[in-house]
């Protein structure tokens, strides 16, 4: 268990759909909410850009849990076929098991809940989000799939913010055709010159940004968004 800036930050076994999913679990001092990440297409808990936006979030009071939705098992078939990372049912289903599970938690029990998927993950957060819309007060994607959510999008209640590079050509015309499906409240925040990667210098950090102030806006019900001076919204 590794501190961090007045939190302590665990490992935990998430049972969801069935499985054990091992997770890392951190929450602030004063946490507002709790932020529930869906990774995408090949990547873990481990993934150095979903963790750098888990930290922005933890320095807007928000708690963060970074799960691997595949078992290691699951994951050796998936380096091999490139399906599981595609069946959004499967994911979606350890999502809304999650969701169930965090309401368990004394550390969440009471905390608002929002999602954020990346690539893939954006697809599943999304179908999670419509199953329990009483439980998931807001979403993000970054670099997502959204239209992988299919039926799910008109039932969305959560407000939604789709984050895509300007660069990721076709990625923006998958998410402009989502949008029009969702009846939620639904933003497109195009980051200019970025890839679907968003490695370009600056492009994450503004990922970061446009996320933490999402959360805090509508998770949260903050009034104004945390920190970040010139977001336009």
């Amino acid at each position: 268990m590794a501190e961090t800036r007045g939190m302590n930050e665990r490992q935990v076994r998430v049972g969801a759909g069935g499985v054990g999913l091992d997770g890392g679990f951190a929450v602030p001092d004063g946490a507002r909410g709790v932020v529930l990440f869906a990774h995408g297409s090949g990547s873990s808990r481990h993934s150095p850009r979903n963790r750098f936006v888990a930290e922005a979030l933890r320095e807007g009071a928000l708690a963060t849990l970074l799960l691997d939705l595949l078992t290691p098992e699951e994951e050796a078939i998936d380096a091999r076929t490139r399906q599981l990372r595609f069946d959004i049912a499967l994911l979606a289903d350890r999502l809304v098991g999650t969701i169930d599970w965090l309401a368990q938690q004394p550390a969440a029990r009471g905390l608002p809940v929002g999602l954020f998927g990346a690539s893939t993950g954006g697809g599943a957060a999304l179908v999670a989000a419509a199953e329990r819309p009483d439980a998931v007060g807001a979403v993000v994607s970054r670099g997502g799939r959204p239209d992988l959510a299919g039926d799910a999008l008109p039932l969305v209640q959560a407000p939604s913010l789709l984050i895509v590079g300007g660069d990721d050509e076709a990625v923006i015309g998958l998410n402009r055709r989502a949008m029009a499906r969702m009846s939620a409240p639904v933003t497109l925040e195009i980051v200019p010159g970025a890839t679907h990667l968003f490695e370009e210098p600056g492009a994450l950090e503004q990922v970061a940004r446009l996320a933490r102030d999402w959360f805090v806006r509508y998770l949260v019900g903050a009034t104004e968004p945390a920190d970040s001076p010139g977001t336009v919204w």
